[in-house]
């Protein structure tokens, strides 16, 4: 079984009902495990909405959440450090670290804030 780490922006684009989002889930729920990182987890709840609470919470509760270990924080680390050239958010190094040290594809709708030569991308749709 494949393993994906999803990303924040396709976690509020299927919440949003975004057809593309909710499409990718469903068809990836039945042959992956899904991840997310608890850096997700925290952009998820700082953006969350009081009516908005019990669909998040049902969400990030199918969800494998992975915490920042070591291993992910040096790497994320050295993604920052190796990639001055093109600002890159330091959160978004911690879940592309996160990604490559599950091993698992990250599923994104915005790649270019994953310029990693070393983790696996799949693009889903912001529509």
């Amino acid at each position: 079984m494949k393993s994906i780490l999803v990303d924040t922006d396709v976690l509020i684009n299927f919440l949003r009902g975004r057809e593309a989002a909710k499409a990718f889930l469903a068809s990836e729920a039945r042959e992956s495990l899904l991840f997310c990182s608890v850096i997700t987890l925290a952009e998820l709840c700082a953006g969350m909405l009081p009516h908005e609470a019990a669909r998040t919470r049902q969400l990030i509760n199918s969800l494998h959440i992975v915490d920042v270990t070591r291993d992910i924080a040096e790497k994320a680390g050295a993604y920052r450090q190796t990639m001055k050239r093109q600002p890159l958010e330091l959160m978004n190094c911690i879940i592309a670290a996160t990604a490559k040290t599950l091993p698992a594809t990250l599923a994104t709708c915005n790649a270019k804030h994953y310029p990693m030569a070393d983790i696996g991308i799949t693009v889903v749709p912001a529509e």
